[in-house]
């Protein structure tokens, strides 16, 4: 029995990666300019060697293919969560995050991108040993302390 073309291994680990890759650094360069006006042949060949790159090297394309289920997972629940809060605060205008959670949301997202980072690449447990093991926990809890008394101090103050 023959497998599906969107689920075999080629598809998943060079294709998609590959296009994924090309499709950003085109955009890049078209976006900025950096080469300049009308050289879309040469964001196109610089796009296609970068991406032609990615493939050749597993690593890095190990990398790519584990981070985007998790932009996949994370869009779907800011979407959710977006959807859940117009609905509660009937905002019609479409400006429904305001700055407070704008830096909610980038430190939440930031976090989480950093953590998921760490895991897929193996040094969540050198990092995690590091901060809350021996020496470095009681350093970590004393500056994580420090921030959020600095934190209540400055929310107190501002109002």
């Amino acid at each position: 029995m023959t497998e599906p073309l969107f689920i075999s291994p080629f598809f998943l680990d060079f294709i998609l990666p590959f296009v994924l890759v090309f499709t950003l650094i085109f955009a890049i360069l078209q976006k900025t300019k950096l080469l300049g006006d009308d050289v879309k042949q040469i964001n196109a060949i610089i796009g296609l060697t970068v991406g032609l790159m990615l493939i050749a090297f597993p690593p890095a394309r190990a990398l790519i293919v584990l981070l985007m289920p998790f932009l996949a997972v994370v869009a779907v629940i800011l979407l959710v969560f977006m959807l859940l809060y117009g609905f509660a605060t009937g905002a019609k205008d479409g400006n429904i995050v305001g700055d407070w959670w704008k830096v909610a949301f980038g430190f939440i997202i930031s976090v989480a991108l950093v953590s998921y980072f760490l895991v897929i690449s193996g040094y969540w447990d050198f990092v995690w040993n590091l901060l809350f093991q021996g020496g470095g926990g009681v350093i970590f809890t004393t500056i994580l302390m420090a921030i959020v008394i600095i934190g209540a101090i400055v929310a107190v103050v501002r109002g």
